[in-house]
């Protein structure tokens, strides 16, 4: 029996502004209000203001916290300072990916970790389960956070005019307390757009009062509401992975690329370690596919999961793809066989329905904004 997706805070604001709406990892989310190509454009130029409120919020308290969190997940959380974030990754037993995440610390004891919506409750289970022995509690408190992001280079500009906080001192992978618009929040600076930008964790109740004030203040700035589809382009071009896509239990951090959040040199144990000090012998001595940019010549798109192509062979796959707004022509993720990786390596096409359509590989990511 299928249940009925969960809503947002912001459910009946979005269905007032037309939004068209999808079903999302069990949440019923704006895809799109009018155009993705707009939404995308706004976000690159000037602002673009989303409901995040699916990520999945697990709160980790106590003195032995952050000994907890180190031996949980593969990054050296002790190592965190206070109000600042990292982007880490919780692996099973043999090293493969349940999910990445970013880890808050909120205080001396106190830790947020936010993963993502998809992935929530498999979060909160091994969290739950690890932290037997640990002086730390596990709390789910999904329910009591929205979660509101302004992205783009005005958004700096537009968060001035609804908050004195010292955003020029919140440096990005950090977040402080604050009021904005009146409302009491958590302002992150840690984006998935490849703008600069803010998230606002605030209670549900004040969602659609800070969702509307941050409407008004950005009228001047061009900003726009935005759906997930221009959030899946924005992080496209920006080279950032999606859980399902690029990550997977069936990868390693190392097979991801993204061995630098594997951190061997931390105290103490931590579960993935013996399978993953393995898969770090085996990058260095037999590197494995590696994830790549492609850009079409031609105007056809890929999927993920098309095949990647070099003399009548398949030497990789999809994981992403989409036409990019910014550079006017269709672009994909993908992992190819490591002697096909390197940028300008010629030959390389998508089997795309039976034909081999060419693609340039490049070097991630596909934009980067201007400092």
């Amino acid at each position: 029996m299928s249940t009925a997706p969960r809503l947002t805070a912001l459910d009946a604001l979005h269905r007032s502004l037309g939004a068209t709406m999808t079903d999302f990892a069990g949440w019923d989310m704006p895809l799109r209000y009018a155009s993705e190509r707009d939404e995308h454009n706004a976000v690159r130029t000037r602002a673009g203001l989303f409901d995040l409120s699916h990520m999945g919020e697990i709160t980790v308290t106590g003195p032995g916290a952050a000994a907890f969190l180190s031996y949980a997940l593969v990054g050296n959380i002790a190592t965190v300072g206070n109000g600042r974030a990292r982007y880490t990754m919780i692996v099973q037993e043999d090293g493969g990916i349940v999910d990445d995440l970013i880890v808050y610390r909120l205080g001396e004891t106190e830790y947020m970790v936010v993963a993502n919506a998809g992935n929530a409750q498999i979060v909160l289970d091994a969290l739950t389960e690890r932290v037997g022995g640990f002086d730390a509690e596990v709390r789910d408190d999904r329910d009591a956070y929205a979660l509101l992001a302004v992205q783009g280079p005005e958004s700096p500009a537009i968060m001035k005019t609804v908050t004195d906080a010292d955003l020029d001192g919140l440096k990005y992978y950090a977040g402080l307390p604050g009021t904005v618009a009146g409302v009491p929040a958590l302002i992150a600076r840690t984006g998935y757009t490849g703008e600069d930008g803010f998230e606002l964790f605030v209670a549900p109740e004040h969602a659609e009062q800070l969702w509307r004030a941050l409407t008004d203040a950005g009228q001047a700035h061009g900003l726009i509401p935005c759906g997930l589809s221009c959030r899946d382009t924005l992080r496209l071009e920006a080279g950032m992975p999606l859980y399902g896509h690029e990550l997977t239990t069936a990868l390693t951090p190392f097979d991801a690329g993204l061995g630098r959040v594997v951190k061997f040199e931390k105290e103490g144990d931590f579960v993935g370690r013996e399978a993953l000090t393995a898969a770090a012998e085996r990058a260095e001595s037999a590197p494995p596919r590696k994830l790549v940019g492609l850009i079409a010549e031609g105007r056809r798109v890929p999927r993920a999961g098309f095949s990647v192509v070099a003399d009548g062979e398949v030497i990789g796959e999809v994981t992403s793809g989409a036409p990019s707004p910014t550079l006017g022509k269709p672009i994909a993720m993908a992992y190819v066989d490591a002697a096909f990786a390197a940028p300008g390596t010629e030959g390389v096409g998508v089997d795309i329905r039976g034909t081999h359509e060419p693609y340039e590989v490049v070097a991630l990511p596909f934009y980067k904004r201007q400092k």
